[in-house]
């Protein structure tokens, strides 16, 4: 990944500085009722403000659809955020126009302020012009820290960001400088473990990912098609038998680059998906015709752990079963805390992101214990891809 400019390389003090955050955040009758994404963004803001630039803090929220919707106002996150940051926050009632400007000229050196939802205007979806001059008009300088946000286009990541001198926030610094470690320059042996329903959904996630590992784990039901174009009787498991030939030319495709496919050499059935059913450990080979694969099994874990402690780098997405339903969550949790102790004893960085990753650490209770973990989603998934993304481009020193 090529270098990128950081606050280390700016003087703040004095200046406006507009510092792009994603505060999507869940709420509830007006209330936040998880600060999580906050809290990691405070630091951010809390340095610039210490050393006394005038910070103007703009964010989405949710879909509004260029509409100004009330559900959608981004006024309730002023008390968290002032809370956050330790210093009272400001708010905005547009993030362009008059009542911006009135409130960002009012700003004292370490004044903070929070514009409203950008997404009340389409021009920011549509990165129109006129709107990222209204927008770079309100600073002198321009700070990412929205890595979630970093795959869009949009106004307030790509243009304003071609306006006025732009940095990585620390947020978006420590999830480039993670990135780069777990894939652009590596230590090696490097693993992945990928995991999911379907295959369709992660086709050009694998295709990158075999150019780029030794090893891939393949679990959740992406890896009962990979099984079945194998000639395995899966029985009733999901799986896209449609795609049987795409999977056997992924396999194809790891076997020139010299990466080591892993799949499930025991598995764990049931007659349906619901908790406290029946359940029996199998060899891939002997499913029964009327059961389904909802998780790997204890000698699958094994194996993969083994090769995980070979490794010097993992690359984490999502589950190996359909962990949010006991008991099938098994498989997941245990080489995820298999992974989270070679953390600990320094012999592997450990990298994941994706939503059902993060639940899904975060139910194994090693989520603390990863080296790195993105809550990034739909950014995280592109740059697993190989993708450019637009909001970490035009960063480049």
């Amino acid at each position: 990944m090529a270098a990128f400019k950081t606050l280390d390389q700016v003087d703040v003090a004095g200046r406006r500085v507009l510092v792009r955050l994603d505060l999507n955040v869940p709420m509830k009758d007006g209330r936040v009722t998880d600060a999580t994404r906050i809290e990691r963004a405070a630091p951010t803001v809390r340095e610039l403000a210490g050393k006394g630039a005038k910070v103007i803090v703009a964010s989405h929220y949710g879909r509004p659809k260029g509409k100004r919707v009330p559900e959608m106002s981004l006024a309730p996150l002023v008390d968290p955020l002032s809370a956050a940051v330790g210093r009272k926050v400001a708010f905005a009632a547009d993030c362009v126009g008059p009542d911006a400007e009135a409130v960002v000229d009012g700003l004292a050196d370490g004044g903070v302020v929070l514009l409203e939802n950008l997404r009340f205007h389409a021009e920011e979806e549509a990165n129109d012009p006129a709107f990222a001059d209204a927008l770079a008009a309100l600073c002198d300088l321009y700070v990412d820290d929205a890595f979630s946000a970093a795959h869009r286009a949009h106004a307030s990541i790509d243009g304003v960001a071609r306006r006025r001198p732009a940095h990585a926030g620390r947020l978006m610094q420590a999830e480039l400088e993670a990135l780069s470690r777990a894939l652009e320059a590596p230590t090696r042996p490097v693993a992945a473990v990928v995991g999911g329903a379907k295959v369709s959904t992660k086709l050009e996630l694998l295709g990158n990912l075999v150019e780029k590992v030794d090893v891939l784990a393949i679990g959740g039901g992406m890896a009962n098609t990979f099984l079945y174009a194998q000639g395995v009787e899966i029985g009733s498991s999901l799986a896209e038998r449609d795609l049987a030939d795409t999977a056997r030319g992924i396999l194809a495709k790891a076997e020139a680059k010299g990466c080591d496919i892993l799949l499930a050499v025991d598995a764990v059935v049931a007659d349906k998906l619901a908790p406290g059913v029946e359940t029996a450990v199998v060899g891939v080979d002997a499913v029964p015709a009327d059961k389904m694969i909802l998780d790997v099994g204890p000698a699958t874990v094994a194996a993969m752990a083994e090769r995980l402690a070979s490794c010097r780098t993992l690359v984490w997405n999502g589950p190996l079963g359909a962990f949010e339903t006991a008991p099938f969550d098994a498989g997941t949790n245990a080489l995820a805390k298999a992974a989270a102790e070679l953390t600990d004893q320094g012999r592997l960085l450990t990298v994941a992101g994706g939503g059902d990753t993060v639940a899904a650490l975060a139910h194994a209770g090693v989520l603390e214990r990863f080296s790195y973990v993105s809550t990034a989603g739909g950014a995280f998934l592109e740059w697993l891809e190989g993708k450019e993304l637009p909001g970490v481009a035009v960063l480049r020193a």
